[in-house]
């Protein structure tokens, strides 16, 4: 049951904060990007013109869904997966070796996000208590396709 109410809670956490930047036709990673600590260089490519789009619309959906996913117990090890790497991308700029922001020692709170979303992908927890993962691989086009299958999180 913990390990449901945990999953629903950070999804809800990643949804409303995906879905605000959707529904926000000003919002831009553009400011966040250009204000990096720690590989300056690489962010501020993500903030250049040519590139930004692709980011926001990453951020935006990236978010959203992975929030959709863990809400609904559905391709939690792979969502998992994206989830962590894009919380390391959100902790690296905000990092002054060993400050992390104005209030953190080395982690903050996408450190957490981080190590709970792989705890999710390990623990399987679209499988668990009200998780959707095991009758989504039952759908014919996914239970055909093992790969998927094992991608998407699916036991059996």
């Amino acid at each position: 049951m913990l390990l449901f109410l945990m999953r629903v809670a950070l999804g809800w956490l990643m949804f409303y904060a995906g879905i605000t930047k959707v529904l926000n036709p000003d919002w831009t990673a553009a400011g966040y990007l250009r204000g990096a600590k720690t590989f300056s260089g690489i962010y501020n490519f993500f903030a250049s013109p040519e590139i930004l789009p692709a980011i926001d619309f990453i951020n935006e959906w990236g978010l959203a869904l992975l929030g959709v996913s863990l809400i609904l117990g559905i391709g939690v090890r792979i969502t998992s997966w994206c989830g962590a790497a894009l919380m390391a991308l959100y902790y690296l700029p905000i990092l002054r070796f060993p400050y992390v922001g104005e209030h953190s020692y080395l982690v903050d709170e996408h450190i957490i996000y981080i190590l709970v979303l792989l705890y999710f992908s390990k623990a399987g927890a679209g499988r668990a208590w009200w998780g959707m993962e095991d009758w989504f691989a039952s759908l014919p086009f996914i239970r055909k396709n093992r790969k998927l299958k094992e991608l998407l999180g699916g036991c059996g």
